[in-house]
């Protein structure tokens, strides 16, 4: 934050005087230093007469001006070069020196100084050449040869201003754990957290702020020290005025509007950056694109009887913009006759900036780029309302477009189950999928093949072609089955939730089934032939697609079919669904589920087994194995029903990245077309969330507490994504 000062000056003024004899001896004030390698030497009582003489003369110059500047030795070009010897008339090595004493009385010279060390009359180590490597330092030494003292850090002042928070985060003292080298090391930290409590202070505004540190032993423990840090901050300054300097914007006003001051604000730096931060995320979501929002003034005034600050913001608004036409460079993953199926504005339509980053997340949703970016650019058009068109320019690169995933779950009832697939996520341009699937597991083998066109000329538009071949063997059924099935659906996704979404689509089943024949009183295997049209509509008021904590969705699911075994048997399979969210608190969320299904036009016994209803399991009633809960046959095995009712409330529980949630079913499957909502199931029991960006992972564990005969005490469930 650039701040001016009204009434602070500060001068600094720093003078350096350094004079030093050009010869390799000592003289007193007054004395010429003997200049050339043959000039005498002269003997200590003349010199010391000389330097008595001179002295007498306060206004002679120490050395002659031209006598200093003729006494200075060349100077060479080369800075790597060594440094030349000691001229002629230096000791040399191995004798003794005398040097006569300044001021002292005549006759009177200094003791030998004994023979000198050869190396320093040796050339200094070129720069190129020296070992610049540190000598080790307290702090390098390891064990007991460290030395180290204890300390405590009191900090005063910063409390009612709430910033003792940030300044232990920061504090240098608290950053050494009360231990240092020295006191030394101490009294250093604690200058740094000077600085640092005066730029808390200053950041909120107290632009008198000061502080000094102490360092002193305790009194009775002579082995620990008490630095000390005190701050004071001094009056908080508030601003005086607010002046925004930009061109005129429509609607009038717009950049003092979204700036988010008013006189008498503290300066702090944070509510000021916050303000300025907000100017440019709105601005270009009301039409102005290209905001530029310039360097703050704040001038002090510290003089007046109220510390205030006048605040000046410059803004380049640029042009009011709208939407023009997508352009696009690098490689061609999409053309532009697809890249424009995901706007989701108009040309002509005021730029937002919010509407861009949307393109620019379903564009990246698509996994089909390694880089994308999406600009605006200024095209000097003008529309008849006076905005300027602004083009979108789609910069992108290819990516990766073949994967590998696999899944895998446990439920009683189902037991093991993996699933593995490989996806070419543009096999057919553009978009257009090819995903191949295995399914293997206790209960369940199969293998199916997908054609999947995504954003099928309307986005998250989806057409899917598949063909799979199955095999399942269950209490209720076991069944071979071909399916060949064709869907077009409008879904949500992740960046884009909708409230209303939709699926239609066909299907054609030849299966060979099991079924429990009452009149033979046993199971014997059918062939059924199936079409089926089955269609979906949601309405979604939840504020979350894979992990709602509020609101509600309502899904209606309805799929005419006719089957063929021996006779052509049209009906009517239907189902409703409602789940309710509702937020206790931040950390506790209320879910709630009830299910009707329901099948007319057919009797219970010319239905495909895989056609019926059934309940229990992990998606249904917990507590109970899959498809545990409806009429059984002699052998207590179940046998499915033309209805279904269930309901289901959980707590979940949240904290961090994991949760926690009890919950209670009810449910039960009838041989009637339509749920007599009687002699239910019930269920019980408690579940462990781990949360992750793909969904959270479910492990549930149930029992159920009306239990049939056969049926399990305890189940448990392992999936990804919550129950409802």
């Amino acid at each position: 934050m650039r701040v001016s000062s009204i009434g602070r000056h500060h001068w600094l003024a720093l003078a350096l005087i350094a004079a030093a004899p050009a010869s390799g001896q000592l003289s007193k004030p007054g004395t010429a230093p003997a200049k050339g390698p043959d000039a005498p030497r002269p003997d200590s009582g003349k010199a010391a007469d000389a330097n008595a003489a001179s002295a007498s003369s306060s206004d002679a110059p120490i050395v002659p001006e031209a006598e200093f500047d003729a006494a200075l030795p060349p100077l060479s070009g080369d800075i790597n070069a060594p440094l030349e010897p000691m001229r002629a008339g230096t000791p040399s090595a191995g004798t003794s020196a005398t040097v006569a004493l300044t001021g002292a009385p005549a006759g009177q010279v200094l003791a030998p100084t004994g023979p000198e060390d050869p190396q320093l009359a040796q050339p200094l180590v070129p720069l190129v050449n020296f070992d610049a490597t540190p000598l080790d330092t307290a702090a390098d030494l390891k064990g007991k040869d460290a030395p180290q003292i204890h300390y405590e850090t009191e900090v005063k002042g910063l409390d009612k201003l709430d910033l003792d928070a940030r300044f232990k985060a920061l504090s240098a003292l608290r950053q050494g754990g009360g231990k240092a080298a020295n006191a030394t090391q101490v009294s250093a930290r604690a200058r740094e957290d000077e600085a640092l409590a005066v730029r808390l202070m200053k950041s909120l505004g107290y632009y008198d702020a000061s502080a000094v540190s102490s360092v002193a032993t305790i009194p009775g423990d002579p082995g620990r020290l008490r630095a000390t840090v005190s701050a004071q901050p001094g009056r908080l300054y508030t601003l005086s005025s607010i002046t925004v300097d930009a061109q005129p914007t429509l609607p009038a006003g717009l950049v003092r509007k979204e700036l988010p001051l008013k006189v008498g604000d503290p300066i702090q730096a944070g509510r000021i950056q916050g303000a300025e931060a907000n100017v440019s995320l709105t601005l270009p979501q009301q039409g102005y694109p290209f905001v530029k929002v310039g360097d703050r003034d704040i001038l002090l005034d510290d003089q007046s009887p109220k510390a205030t600050g006048a605040y000046t913001l410059p803004v380049d608004t640029g042009p009011r913009a709208s939407f023009g036409k997508l352009v696009t460079t690098g490689d061609p993953v999409f053309g532009l006759d697809h890249l424009n199926v995901f706007p989701r504005f108009e040309p002509g339509q005021l730029y937002d900036s919010r509407l861009v980053d949307d393109l620019r997340d379903a564009l990246v949703a698509t996994s089909l780029f390694g880089t994308l970016s999406v600009e605006p650019q200024r095209t000097g058009r003008l529309n008849p309302d006076g905005t300027e068109q602004v083009d979108l320019l789609v910069r992108q690169s290819e990516g990766r477009a073949k994967s590998l995933a696999g899944t895998a779950g446990y439920s009683t009832g189902e037991g093991f189950k993996v699933t593995g697939s490989y996806t070419n996520r543009n096999a057919f341009p553009e978009e257009g999928a090819l995903i191949v699937t295995a399914t293997g597991g206790t209960q369940e083998q199969g293998l199916s093949g997908t054609f999947k066109r995504s954003n099928a000329g309307k986005r998250d538009r989806t057409v899917t072609l598949t063909a799979a071949a199955d095999h399942s063997s269950y209490d209720a059924f076991s069944a071979n089955t071909l399916t060949l099935s064709g869907r077009i659906s409008y879904d949500s996704t992740p960046i884009w939730q909708k409230t209303f979404t939709y699926s239609y689509g066909f299907e054609l089943v030849g299966t060979n089934e099991s079924v429990y024949d009452f009149g033979v009183g046993d199971r014997v295997r059918r062939n059924y032939f199936i079409a089926a049209l089955p269609g979906q509509v949601v309405f979604d008021r939840s504020n979350d697609l894979l992990n709602p904590t509020k609101g509600y969705r309502l899904k209606i699911n309805l799929s005419p079919e006719t089957s063929v075994q021996g006779s052509i048997s049209p009906y009517l399979r239907s189902m409703l669904e409602g789940t309710v969210y509702y937020p206790a608190s931040t950390s506790l969320t209320i879910a709630g589920r009830v299910r009707v299904g329901s099948i007319d036009g057919v009797a219970r016994d010319d239905l495909a087994p895989s056609r019926r209803y059934y309940g229990g399991g992990g998606g249904s009633v917990r507590g109970y194995g899959y498809q545990r809960l409806g009429p059984l046959d002699a052998q207590g095995n179940p046998v499915g029903g033309r209805s279904l009712n269930e309901f289901a409330v959980e707590a979940r529980y949240r904290f961090g990245n994991f949760g926690v949630v009890p919950f209670f079913d009810a449910g039960q499957a009838y041989a009637s077309s339509l749920p007599k909502f009687s002699a239910l199931q019930y269920g019980a029991g408690i579940g462990g969330r781990i949360y992750t960006n793909f969904g959270p992972l479910r492990v549930d564990v149930a029992t159920p507490l009306n239990p049939r005969p056969g049926d399990s005490k305890v189940a448990l469930y392992i999936s990804i994504g919550q129950a409802f």
